[in-house]
């Protein structure tokens, strides 16, 4: 197999995995390029269909080619859809920054949606490399009462064994993508043709690298108007995956403050 069928066969085993030993699950989806990928695998795990349901965690603030996106290929994936809205922005921890906290609107909204929809666990399409906090994570990763993450202990996974054995009421979060690069998610969406939001191709000389909301979203200095030529940038760029999120500008510790609440 080449590094692409590798990735794909340890993201299908981790989601039959998930699949065999957990009661209920569902998926979350941000509607960007990972969570694509991770619906495409799903796909392709359960021979054409997701057996689980799909759950946006809507701030209603995204930009409109996402909204497009997400009606469009629910119904065209044939997607188990549910939609969960956030709380406003003044109920959010006033010590946080203000792109924190604005982001902090989606860790509410996703605790209050799992205490009306309880799963044993959800799918998330978070990757080691996206961001430092994220390189501690499991891909079997056990959650307190609310959802929050300690990652000071999380259990050892060596040689892909994954621990699924936990206390029950355990909530479980779930990785199948967090052995993956951000160059090995557009070398798979080419390989796979995946469909792909506007946004992330350039025009005037920028584009975004990852969409979240569009007030705490800004696009990066680019000329990559094809999937090859994001890659070919990709190779050589210094600029982090995440520079246009307002957030990661912010206090040092605020994302982790974050993560450790429950983010996805």
């Amino acid at each position: 197999m080449d590094h692409l069928d590798r990735l794909e066969s340890q993201s299908i085993y981790i989601f039959r995995e998930a699949f065999n030993r957990l009661d209920r699950v569902g998926m979350l989806w941000s509607l960007g390029k990972d969570s694509n990928v991770m619906i495409w695998l799903a796909r392709k795990a359960f021979f054409g269909r997701v057996p689980f349901p799909v759950m946006h965690v809507d701030t209603g603030k995204k930009f409109p080619e996402m909204y497009e996106f997400r009606d469009r290929y629910a119904k065209e994936w044939d997607l188990t859809f549910l939609r969960g809205e956030c709380p406003p922005i003044e109920e959010m921890d006033p010590s946080l920054p203000p792109a924190a906290r604005s982001a902090a609107r989606k860790t509410e909204g996703l605790k209050r949606f799992l205490a009306e929809n309880p799963f044993d666990g959800i799918f998330a399409g978070i990757r080691r490399d996206e961001e430092a906090t994220r390189a501690k994570e499991r891909v079997f990763s056990p959650r307190g009462e609310g959802g929050q993450w300690n990652f000071r202990d999380q259990p050892p996974e060596f040689w892909d064994q994954f621990n699924t054995e936990f206390p029950p009421g355990t909530h479980i979060r779930i990785h199948p993508l967090l052995h993956w690069t951000e160059v090995d998610i557009w070398l798979y969406t080419q390989r796979e043709k995946i469909p792909v939001i506007d946004l992330y191709f350039a025009k005037d000389g920028k584009r975004y690298r990852s969409l979240g909301d569009k007030d705490i979203t800004s696009p990066v200095a680019s000329n990559a108007t094809t999937i090859e030529e994001i890659i070919e940038e990709l190779r050589t760029t210094k600029i982090p995956e995440r520079a246009g999120r307002a957030m990661d500008h912010e206090a040092e510790d605020a994302f982790e403050r974050l993560r450790a609440d429950g983010y996805m």
